[in-house]
């Protein structure tokens, strides 16, 4: 690795004004966010957001970082940290790759990278994820990069006229130092 913010597949970087037109790209196209629809966003709404996430403060260890892929330069999704428990060292994470460049890696690599600066630079011990039960992509990915089932909160997410599952899922420290040892093995 080059620096602690590349890898093979993507580099992690801030967000800039002009990735508001990835970003209005990535919007799924009946404009749903995870498990939320919402209204449609103007360009505008989009241009004001990543503005907002360019300039945007670090607090709490809560920040949006963008995906680039290492071989073309171009922004690919976003991973971040957005709800942490600093007294009890933990974090929540999620990693949002656009629909034309899934499955090439780019996610898993994104999280191994955010997972190394948060378990060794910030001293978190322990990384939750919240997944849609039928998301099966996502939870297969969360599975490969270590990620233990925790729980599931039972018809807790409401969206397209009924209730779903959410999948939790945890990761502690030392269990990514030895699924990293395993594989250098």
């Amino acid at each position: 690795m080059a620096s602690s913010w590349t890898g093979h597949r993507v580099r992690l970087r801030a967000v800039e004004p002009e990735d508001w037109t990835a970003f209005m790209r990535f919007a799924d196209a009946d404009g749903r966010r995870g498990s939320r629809l919402d209204l449609p966003r103007s360009a505008e709404d989009y241009r004001a957001w990543a503005k907002e996430q360019a300039v945007a403060e670090c607090t709490d260890d809560r920040f949006r970082l963008a995906v680039e892929a290492t071989a073309t330069g171009e922004l690919v999704g976003t991973v971040g940290s957005h709800r942490t428990g600093p007294r009890s060292g933990w974090f929540e994470c999620d990693v949002t790759i656009g629909a034309e460049h899934r499955r090439e890696g780019y996610a898993a690599e994104a999280m191994t990278l955010l997972l190394r600066f948060m378990f060794d630079e910030r001293r978190y011990h322990k990384c939750l994820a919240a997944i849609l039960a039928h998301n099966e992509a996502s939870l297969a990915l969360f599975r490969r990069l270590g990620f233990t089932e925790e729980g599931r909160l039972r018809e807790h997410v409401f969206f397209a006229g009924r209730h779903h599952d959410l999948v939790m899922m945890g990761m502690l420290a030392d269990e990514l130092d030895q699924r990293n040892t395993k594989s250098e093995a």
